[in-house]
């Protein structure tokens, strides 16, 4: 008999990062389009994103158990083995070997998103905090990438992964989304719960505040 338990996979702090930046991403989008006064909180919300990202990278070594990278980035090998239908337990916990691709995609693209519109210029009334720094044809390069393929990268990679969603919902009958929001999966077998008390709330907390303090500070010493 399969005993199926209910097991603590995404702490609070992952999942307010993953809404928070979904938040950003579609503020992000619609305020790139609008321009004109909207600019202003495209940056601003630039640079939210910017925090939750660096707030990511920390929290994936001292978050949860199942949001440290060390427990779903794999090898081509262990990639290999799951597309070929042998894969482990353990990798339906949490993000399995497609999904790790699929996440470090986002976040990498986000953050070459990110940092080009950090450099960016319209030459009209919208620069980006560290433009100055660089040459001008640095800086027309960030521009173009930011304005045109990195931001259609996103949007579609973004497509993809709700598109996945959907897949595994109506075909393996999987709620990844409630999981994103409640928190915990029902898996066959026993797994670990993610660590997600007072304690790590507290750490994920001043952990971001580091985090937007470092970003804060630098586009004070940009301007």
């Amino acid at each position: 008999m399969v005993v199926v338990s209910k097991v603590r996979v995404w702490d609070l702090p992952t999942r307010l990062f993953h809404w928070s930046l979904a938040v950003c991403f579609v503020g992000l989008v619609v305020s790139g389009q609008i321009g004109d006064a909207a600019m202003v909180w495209h940056f601003r919300m630039g640079y939210a994103v910017l925090s939750l990202l660096l707030f990511r990278v920390v929290w994936g070594f001292v978050g949860g158990h199942w949001s440290r990278f060390s427990a779903f980035v794999v090898g081509p090998a262990a990639i290999w083995r799951y597309l070929q239908g042998r894969g482990t337990a353990v990798q339906s916990v949490g993000h399995n070997p497609l999904g790790a691709l699929s996440v470090l995609g986002l976040l990498g693209f986000t953050v070459l998103q990110v940092a080009t519109g950090l450099f960016s210029d319209d030459e009209i009334a919208t620069t980006g905090p560290l433009a100055k720094m660089a040459p001008s044809v640095w800086v027309g390069r960030a521009t173009y990438y930011h304005s045109t393929i990195g931001k259609y990268i996103l949007i579609a990679l973004v497509l993809l992964h709700i598109g996945a969603l959907i897949f595994y919902r109506v075909r393996h009958k999987k709620k990844l989304v409630l999981a994103m929001v409640m928190g915990d999966k029902e898996l066959a077998g026993s797994f670990k719960d993610a660590r997600d008390d007072g304690r790590s709330r507290v750490l994920a907390c001043v952990v971001f505040a580091l985090c937007a303090g470092l970003v804060a500070g630098l586009v004070q010493w940009a301007g």
